[in-house]
């Protein structure tokens, strides 16, 4: 077993209770703009404990939920238990390489999981394969700052700004691969044949002290954290303030939808 798989595994109890996977904003939103259909078969890719597949499943045909470590998959397969879900099943799957013949689903899901995918080609490009014609893709993930959410900024100052906030996610979590910016989303998922039908960008308040702890960062780590939050470039990109219950800070999330040209 990879190193990477052991530490997604690891983490799986730690995705189930996570407020921000199971309840966040962009679920519903998500559900709303695919608007989808009873007939349909969904694919959710890194479903980790399958909060998005099982929101889906009550309102289609039948839920495929993938992902790389049988510890997530056994947690999403509790969830669906519990919730008396009987149309969902569970398989395991690197994003890049989808173990599904072509044409398998009408909608393929993916949400807060690609920033962790070294490779957002080959996972775009599965994606494609597996779709039915005219199928969906809806994306979500955290989203680098790039020309498009931030077009005051020089090119330069974005790259700078885009890496340090990289490296800031990679210091909280070591599996963190790379947060794209939604303009960099766009181009790959025309190269890889989609048609971009919708995007949209909004921002997710972040209680610090979960965040952290979710990812059992040690103390040093955490002060790290607290010091790159309240220092430029990222004080004004992720707008560290205290909340009612501790320190809160601003990330930005994007849904990206895309058809099967």
């Amino acid at each position: 077993m990879s190193s990477l798989v052991q530490k997604f595994g690891a983490a799986s109890t730690d995705c189930a209770a996570s407020a921000v996977h199971a309840k966040g904003w962009s679920l519903a939103r998500l559900i709303e703009l695919v608007d989808p259909k009873p007939s349909w078969r969904v694919l959710d890719v890194a479903t980790g404990a399958g909060h998005t597949a099982l929101a889906f499943a009550p309102r289609v045909a039948k839920v495929t939920a993938s992902d790389i470590t049988d510890q997530m998959l056994a947690e999403a397969k509790k969830l669906a238990a519990e919730r008396g879900l009987g149309n969902v099943r569970t398989s395991r799957a690197k994003a890049e390489d989808l173990p599904f013949p072509d044409m398998s689903f009408d909608l393929v899901t993916c949400r807060l999981a690609a920033h962790h995918f070294a490779k957002p080609r080959a996972f775009l490009a599965e994606a494609h394969r597996v779709l039915m014609p005219n199928g969906v893709l809806a994306l979500v993930d955290n989203i680098s700052p790039d020309g498009e959410n931030l077009p005051a900024l020089e090119a330069a100052q974005v790259s700078d700004l885009a890496s340090a906030y990289n490296q800031f996610e990679k210091l909280r979590d070591p599996r963190h691969g790379r947060c794209l910016g939604l303009a960099e989303w766009t181009a790959l998922l025309v190269n890889a044949g989609f048609a971009v039908v919708h995007k949209e960008h909004m921002d997710q308040d972040i209680a610090f002290d979960p965040w952290t702890a979710r990812r059992r960062c040690d103390e040093p780590t955490v002060a790290r954290l607290r010091r790159l939050l309240s220092e430029e470039p990222l004080r004004s990109f992720l707008r560290p303030r205290e909340g009612n219950q501790g320190p809160v800070f601003t990330l930005q999330e994007a849904i990206v939808m895309a058809r099967r040209a």
